[in-house]
């Protein structure tokens, strides 16, 4: 009786540890790429090389800062699709490609991080440049004159000879920025924030589009951190 049971024990034993075992293999052994053929793209950030992948394990959650589903709106609403005609809104793998493209030496390409630098500080997408939504919000104390500076000295807009904020304010007024700004040479800005329910890339869009900044050279990740951090993608500080 006494052998019976401790080889009952040991079955059962042995059969919590296979199934713990097998549990194991299932959250940690199957491999999380970012596309079937696409495991893994190497940026440059900071001046070092950072490596966008996915986590690997199979039981992973998202961090806790974008578990919440009710942010108060206002301010936290949801953004739609598009945010006006040619700006093209894009998902996680285009971004990727961007940044990859942007690291390979392509310098008519930037990744716009629009949040404010607290946010950015606990981790961005590898390769982003952070120009906050602050910047270049006149209702968040942003000029003409700094949005201007923003505009030339990193978004490669150029100035024409002889034109100032004033002549850019009359511009604006006027509907037409076409003979105050170059757009020749002009980035592709790839822009993005906290996400969905965020604004703060949007009305840093909204800007840039009252400044004349062409459509088609402004894409919109629209998921930004929330879908980046539910995708379980590389982060960067």
């Amino acid at each position: 009786m006494k052998l019976s049971k401790t080889l009952t024990a040991l079955f059962v034993t042995a059969g919590l540890t296979v199934a713990v075992t097998s549990a194991q293999a299932a959250s940690h052994g199957k491999p999380v790429n970012i596309t079937p053929k696409l495991e893994s793209v190497t940026v440059m950030h900071k001046g070092k090389e950072t490596k966008i992948m996915r986590v690997q394990d199979n039981a992973n959650t998202v961090n806790p800062a974008f578990a919440k589903t009710s942010r108060p709106c206002p301010p936290f609403c949801i953004q739609p699709m598009s945010l006006g005609k040619g700006i093209q809104t894009i998902g996680e793998v285009e971004v990727i490609d961007y940044a990859d493209k942007m690291s390979k030496g392509d310098k008519n390409i930037m990744l716009v991080d629009s949040r404010t630098p607290d946010w950015v500080a606990k981790g961005t997408i590898p390769g982003a440049i952070n120009v906050s939504w602050v910047e270049l919000t006149p209702s968040k104390g942003a000029t003409t004159e700094g949005i201007m500076k923003v505009m030339t000295e990193q978004f490669g807009v150029k100035l024409a000879d002889g034109k100032d904020d004033v002549d850019v304010d009359e511009a604006i007024a006027n509907g037409d920025t076409s003979e105050v700004f170059d757009f020749t040479d002009a980035k592709t800005l790839v822009m993005f924030c906290n996400g969905m329910w965020c604004g703060q890339s949007p009305a840093s869009i909204a800007a840039l589009r009252k400044f004349g900044y062409p459509a088609d050279r402004i894409k919109y990740y629209r998921g930004g951190m929330q879908d980046w951090e539910i995708l379980g993608l590389s982060t960067a500080k």
